[in-house]
């Protein structure tokens, strides 16, 4: 079973006690950090970006590309079924929220104005992410 199959479920206080006061703002309330603020907005090494609740795989450094958005963008996921896709209607907007399959924390949302070959932005808040760098063997 991938890492993504698995499901995690925790207690708010459980998630209270592994995240900081950011992560679960933005992982577990649906926060967003402020743009060009996190710390991968302009990370451009080789490696794969992690949920930073529950370690799934997420996306792949060479989808990454610099929207100008301030957050860290990509145009695909690296394993389509890591992420799920919700309709989300909050501040009188309609968005498409993006959340983790795994543990269901919030990442950012997509919008169809990205890059080809999929035309699609993933807008992901840093603080959602754990960063791991490729290694030479």
């Amino acid at each position: 079973m991938s890492d993504a199959e698995e499901t995690v479920a925790k207690t708010e206080d459980q998630w209270k006690a592994e995240l900081s006061p950011e992560q679960f703002k933005v992982l577990r309330r649906k926060g967003t950090e402020r743009p060009f603020t996190g710390k991968y907005v302009n990370n451009h090494d080789d490696g794969s970006y992690h949920c930073a609740a529950c370690g799934a795989t997420l996306f792949d450094a060479s989808t990454k590309f610099d929207s100008g958005s301030g957050w860290p963008s990509f145009t695909s996921p690296a394993v389509a079924e890591a992420v799920v896709l919700h309709e989300d209607r909050t501040f009188g907007m309609r968005r498409t929220e993006v959340t983790c399959r795994r543990c269901g924390g919030h990442l950012g949302h997509v919008f169809p104005d990205g890059p080809g070959p999929t035309g699609q932005r993933y807008c992901i808040n840093s603080v959602s992410l754990e960063f791991e760098p490729f290694t030479l063997e």
